[in-house]
């Protein structure tokens, strides 16, 4: 049975929703747009992630006995609320930009239509779950391009929450890591799990030599040994006496790490065993994997640095109403003016313009007066971003589980490609592209 999802939600959303309720608003259409002002950290572009995981979390977004009982006990709305609550459905619709897709500064990610009473309520849900997903998504696809063709494999579990490692996996699978240590992500969304001993399983036998023994008679010579729990060049010796040449791989969790990648590769060779496959771990983040770039290393395996967003832990996003019918049932667009939080009003269309393949802006097309939104016909050189995610309240499933979290990964792949080749490097700037507002309708 699933558990609702409700309650994953700050209370002013419902203490707004109760007002609105009093004073005859609650069912005015509205527009809500899930977007980030900028690119945390000083980040060249972001990866959009969790709209999979939202859009399942959403079917679950029912007010049940428990939680309806909690918010009359706390008087945290009315009566008239929780009858209102009792039967809360999403019945409006979700149209954003595809799981795995690279976005800009404004981009409108999520756009969500429906009453303010059905969409006020679903904030909390929509910008914990994207914000957290996208941040570790951009760290992710970062470190994928500083390790160009070498695999990556995610193994931050122990370094967040139980539900965020999960959570974390996806995304960072969906980026262009390859696999993950989190066996709850590889049987939840079909990501490869890896994973053969650590400093423990040495520190348990009497020797070194006992512990390598054992895990090959367990796990084959394909199997990967740790080599650095005492002095490594003991311990890569001991690796090859004990399995031969052709033992599968070795890793090294500590040091000085293109130096001893270098000297570990070395000795491998010197005792015959050049295709032993050499893997890295302690501490990486992008910088780290870049500087390795130059050096005999075969595999890198990233824990505190993906899981957390490299520095940047959230995306800072934002939910803010972009459009609304007036009393009249006319729709006029909206916008906060606040001092460095000004947002855009008006529903959006947006688009990607692409020259020779490579992407040259974030096209936003912008429409106050509520025609019909512009397609891609109107575009034919830039690529349409939105898609159709929920439709009068129906999800569309093909954005979930196993099979949305693979689609998400292979477009992500793609929609790389188009980067400019400022767009890969790692340091601090501007984003790669630039934002740029047209207004939409006749003399635009």
């Amino acid at each position: 049975m699933s558990l609702s999802t409700a309650l994953l939600t700050d209370r002013y959303e419902l203490t707004m929703l109760d007002a609105a309720l009093r004073d005859g608003t609650a069912h005015r259409r509205c527009v809500f747009e899930l977007f980030g002002r900028r690119l945390s950290g000083g980040r060249r572009f972001g990866v959009v992630a969790g709209t999979g995981r939202l859009l399942s979390l959403l079917r679950d977004f029912r007010f049940g006995d428990d939680e309806l009982r909690f918010l009359r006990d706390g008087r945290v709305v009315d009566a008239a609320t929780l009858a209102f609550l009792e039967g809360y459905r999403f019945t409006g619709s979700i149209t954003g930009y595809r799981e795995g897709e690279l976005y800009f500064p404004g981009s409108p990610l999520l756009t969500i239509e429906g009453t303010f009473a059905e969409a006020v309520v679903l904030e909390t849900l929509a910008l914990s779950v994207l914000n957290h997903d996208s941040a570790v998504a951009t760290a992710a696809a970062r470190m994928s391009v500083a390790a160009g063709d070498r695999p990556l494999a995610e193994m931050g579990s122990r370094r967040a929450g139980e539900s965020s490692a999960v959570a974390a996996a996806r995304a960072a699978y969906i980026a262009g890591f390859g696999a993950t240590s989190n066996l709850e992500a590889g049987r939840r969304w079909g990501i490869p799990t890896m994973g053969t001993a650590a400093h423990s399983w040495t520190l348990l036998h009497d020797t070194e030599e006992d512990a390598f023994r054992a895990q090959i008679a367990a796990l084959g010579i394909d199997t990967t040994l740790l080599v650095d729990t005492y002095d490594i060049r003991t311990g890569v010796d001991t690796a090859i006496r004990v399995a031969g040449t052709g033992l599968g791989g070795v890793r090294i969790d500590s040091g000085d790490l293109p130096t001893v990648a270098a000297q570990v590769r070395e000795q491998l060779d010197g005792l015959g065993a050049t295709a032993t496959r050499i893997t890295v771990t302690s501490d990486l983040d992008e910088h780290a994997i870049a500087a390795l770039a130059a050096s005999p290393v075969d595999a890198y395996g990233v824990g505190t640095s993906v899981v957390t967003g490299s520095g940047t832990p959230t995306a800072g996003m934002v939910y803010k109403l972009v459009a609304r019918q007036d009393a009249a049932g006319g729709w006029v667009g909206v916008a906060k003016a606040s001092t460095d939080k000004a947002s855009k009003g008006g529903r959006k269309a947006a688009f990607r313009t692409l020259e020779a393949g490579t992407a040259t802006s974030e096209l936003i097309v912008v429409s106050d007066g509520f025609e019909e939104l512009e397609t891609a016909a109107a575009h034919p050189d830039a690529r349409s971003l939105q898609v159709a995610l929920v439709v009068e309240g129906e999800v569309d499933a093909a954005h979930e589980g196993p099979t949305g979290v693979a689609a998400a990964r292979a477009h992500h792949l793609r929609v790389r490609e188009e980067l400019p080749v400022k767009a890969l490097a790692l340091s601090r700037s501007d984003p790669a592209i630039p934002t740029v507002y047209v207004d939409a309708g006749p003399g635009r």
